[in-house]
């Protein structure tokens, strides 16, 4: 396939390829809401080898504040694919990565990250920072958002309404 024809279909955020993977990411993220975790999802796809990571939000199972989607996916891909250098992956996550797991994802080379629904309070991709395109940083990637965003966003809100409706924070 030509650079302009991977970069048209990169950039298309309702690309069935995006759609599809977008949708496995969502399966982790019910994985997390089923869990009682909050339900984020991410899958890390490889250019050659396919899916070779795929998380759930687990800090509240393992008590860990670092146990993110991205972060847990990060690891399995890196272990997959015996190299902390994922630069022929793609990261699907379905709520927009933090400044913790968008500095992980510069540091582990990822070129490309989709993400479902924006998230105005931490978003560090595009809302409130852009650490993945920071041009001061030693890697940048390219990030598509807003792949079936109503979605990604609909099973937050559906958690944090039950979750309020309980009384937990």
């Amino acid at each position: 396939m030509d650079q302009p024809l991977i970069e048209t279909l990169l950039a298309d955020k309702a690309h069935p390829l995006h759609l599809y993977h977008m949708g496995r990411a969502l399966e982790e993220a019910e994985q997390a809401y089923d869990a009682e975790e909050v339900p984020i999802g991410a899958i890390i796809i490889h250019r050659q080898h396919g899916l070779v990571a795929s998380a759930h939000n687990q800090r509240e199972e393992l008590i860990d504040p670092t146990a993110h989607a991205e972060m847990i996916a990060i690891t399995q891909a890196a272990r997959s694919l015996r190299s902390w250098r994922l630069e022929d992956c793609l990261l699907y996550v379905t709520l927009e990565p933090c400044p913790m797991c968008a500095g992980a994802i510069v540091q582990a080379r990822i070129p490309f990250v989709c993400f479902g629904c924006a998230d105005s309070k931490a978003g560090a991709c595009e809302t409130l920072y852009q650490i993945t395109s920071d041009a001061r940083l030693n890697h940048r990637c390219r990030v598509l958002g807003g792949i079936r965003a109503e979605e990604c966003a609909g099973i937050l809100r559906r958690f944090f309404l039950e979750r309020r409706a309980e009384g937990k924070k």
